[in-house]
């Protein structure tokens, strides 16, 4: 058999049987003396082996483990893996069509989703802050923070913000915050609103969201949040964060 008559016998393309060659995992036939090669039976089983190792999810380093493993232990120990993977799959898979079923039954996607589930409800109940600049991103930061924890940190920050923003006397402080931060825009960080603001906010984060790392020596996080904000705005943020660092020690 020529590559192209191979190829079409196994259901695979010429492009794939040179690349399994390259990689060892199909030997080289003899080329006859025209310098075709020829493909015998043998090649056509191997290539047929391959494909169907590759159909089960393997990888083509997990496939040359197989074919070189005659007893066929290996291929035992790389499906039982491969099983495991699978299972695993699955499980995020079902988690993640949970989570768009949540979003789907929503009446209104906040504008910065997708979010937890958790998240879109806290977003829900304050959308009446949303007219704010300093509301609209604080959003963006707390859709960052959503996308970056684990399901157990996602709970627990939603859980808390909840609290800090459920009820109606919070709420109102969280106008009051915003505004104050939405003033200092174009102000310099020693203006003396930068106090009343960070007092403020320093009432509103709950204190178990603070930074685990010294505030004075900052987290790069914590510089890139104070760069995308106006100077008096981060001098604000930072002096709450002391004030609640002070408050908490």
């Amino acid at each position: 058999m020529r590559i192209g008559e191979l190829a079409a016998a196994v259901g695979v393309t010429t492009r794939a049987v040179r690349h399994y060659h390259h990689l060892g995992l199909l030997p080289e036939p003899e080329r006859r003396a025209n310098g075709y090669r020829e493909y015998a039976l043998r090649h056509a089983v191997v290539l047929a082996r391959i494909r169907r190792l590759t159909e089960l999810g393997l990888g083509l380093a997990e496939v040359r483990d197989v074919l070189v493993d005659d007893a066929g232990k290996e291929l035992v120990e790389v499906l039982s893996e491969l099983d495991a993977d699978l299972a695993r799959q699955e499980a995020a898979i079902r988690e993640r069509r949970e989570r768009l079923r949540v979003l789907l039954e929503a009446e209104e996607l906040p504008a910065e989703g997708p979010v937890s589930a958790e998240l879109a409800a806290l977003f829900a109940e304050t959308a009446h802050l949303s007219d704010s600049p300093m509301a609209v991103k604080d959003r963006e930061i707390l859709a960052l923070l959503d996308t970056a924890a684990g399901p157990e940190d996602r709970e627990r920050m939603t859980s808390m913000l909840s609290g800090a923003f459920g009820t109606p006397e919070a709420a109102a402080r969280a106008q009051e915050a915003y505004g104050l931060l939405d003033a200092l825009a174009d102000a310099e960080p020693d203006d003396p609103r930068v106090t009343e603001a960070a007092s403020v906010l320093a009432s509103l984060i709950p204190r178990d969201m603070l930074p685990e790392h010294d505030i004075d020596h900052e987290h790069a996080f914590l510089r890139a949040l104070y760069a995308d904000f106006a100077p008096a705005q981060a001098e604000a943020f930072h002096r709450a964060l002391r004030m609640l660092v002070e408050g908490a020690s």
